[in-house]
């Protein structure tokens, strides 16, 4: 039977082989993860059919993939069989490579991946030494030793065709000689799809929107105090998910958003797209890039539904379960890079959305209050927005109203 590529979505184009984890003929169970597929919002995994052979693989790791293009070829059979005889690992699995190095046998433990890159550089794998889990030579170490032993025959060939040295009289004063104590290492890698995906949408966002920031500061001790007192309570009440500050944000911004509808809107060709509902996406880094999962009809969910879905979606994108849905839509985008640190910045859109608000770290400032000086942790607050649809007075009337029901949070739940 064939093994295909799933069936992509408008918005994407095409996936990539991101990594097969059986070799050809290997015998495989019903629902293993067969093959990662990578495109540039997700990474879509395919699952054996049945138990079987992968018979044969058509598109190789890197390759590029359509929506339903046949990928490999697959075999239903029993274990047991006479295939079963040529099973091989999992295609993660490093080759052994022996060889005789001065009378003692070596064992180089390789990836197909570097075995590959070896065979093009006429790299003996032998001489690698490999940092991956148990000795594993890797991609990355081939390309380094390469680096290496490049730079090592280049020197050898400059000081060769230097000729003699010639001694310095004593009376002449000869130039330093730059003391190199380590080696400089450059790595050249291929950007993933989902950075190359980040990198577009981010320079389009600043070509095709007139993007504009404002900024206001938020006192977070009301919050925080309520955190304080009821965070105990919170958790046996809700099967322990905490109390964070993003769902006060998340209400905040969506109560903001009935007053301003331009800020829930977005810009389709010459037409204003008014959208009836509040889906608010929520910025989460991972080890890939930024990917922002949509928290829907925030307007009906309670701060306990938003902090378990936040928690939800942080463990599948660092497990890289997001499915394309989770990614799908949004109105409107948060992003917290307090959470690394940040005092100050300006986001940038998330197109076709015409807002975005920034968070910042909270950091303990004097303030006046009633006229007089006091410590309060402050936060800095930042909105993008598109000044095609949305005037500069809607966005720091959009930004003072998130302001003042976070000072205030009787506000969120009295639509105030």
């Amino acid at each position: 039977m064939d093994i295909k590529a799933p069936t992509f979505p408008e918005s994407i184009a095409d996936g990539s082989i991101a990594q097969w984890h059986y070799q050809e003929g290997a015998f495989v169970n019903k629902d293993d993860l067969l093959v990662d597929i990578e495109t540039d919002k997700v990474v879509i995994e395919v699952y054996a059919p049945a138990d079987g052979v992968l018979v044969s693989i058509l598109k190789n790791e890197g390759e590029t993939v359509l929506s339903d293009e046949i990928i490999g070829k697959f075999e239903e059979k029993a274990r047991g069989s006479a295939l079963e005889a040529n099973t091989a690992e999992p295609a993660d699995q490093p080759e052994i490579v022996a060889g005789e190095v001065g009378g003692a046998s070596e064992v180089a433990l390789a990836s197909p991946a570097a075995r590959k890159l070896a065979s093009e550089k006429g790299v003996n794998l032998k001489s690698v030494s490999g940092t991956g889990k148990g000795g594993r030579i890797t991609k990355e170490d081939v390309e380094t030793f390469y680096k290496v032993e490049a730079s090592s025959t280049t020197l050898a060939d400059d000081t060769e065709s230097q000729g003699p040295v010639v001694p310095v009289s004593e009376d002449k004063v000869s130039a330093p000689v730059p003391n190199f104590t380590g080696e400089r290492i450059e790595r050249r890698v291929p950007m993933t799809r989902l950075r190359a995906s980040i990198a577009k949408r981010l320079v389009e966002a600043q070509h095709n929107a007139a993007m504009l920031t404002t900024f206001n500061e938020v006192d977070m001790s009301p919050i925080m105090t309520i955190r304080r007192r009821y965070q105990d309570e919170f958790q046996k009440s809700h099967n322990g998910v905490r109390l964070g500050f993003m769902s006060f944000f998340v209400r905040a911004a969506t109560e903001a958003l009935k007053r301003f509808p331009a800020v829930n809107a977005s810009i389709d060709g010459e037409d204003i797209v008014y959208h009836g509902y509040y889906d608010i996406g929520v910025a989460v880094s991972t080890d890939r890039g930024l990917v922002v999962p949509i928290l829907r009809d925030t307007d009906a969910l309670g701060l306990a539904q938003i902090e378990s879905e936040i928690v939800s979606y942080g463990e599948k994108a660092r497990e890289n379960k997001l499915s394309l849905e989770d990614l799908s839509g949004g109105t409107f985008t948060i992003t917290n890079g307090g959470i690394f640190g940040s005092l100050m910045s300006t986001p940038i859109l998330n197109a076709p959305q015409t807002g975005v608000l920034g968070m910042h770290n909270i950091v303990e400032r004097p303030v006046v209050v009633e006229s007089e000086v006091v410590v309060r942790p402050m936060m800095y607050l930042a909105l993008s927005y598109d000044h095609r649809l949305i005037d500069g007075k809607d966005a720091v009337q959009f930004l003072v109203a998130i302001k003042g029901m976070i000072e205030d949070p009787a506000r969120i739940l009295l639509e105030l």
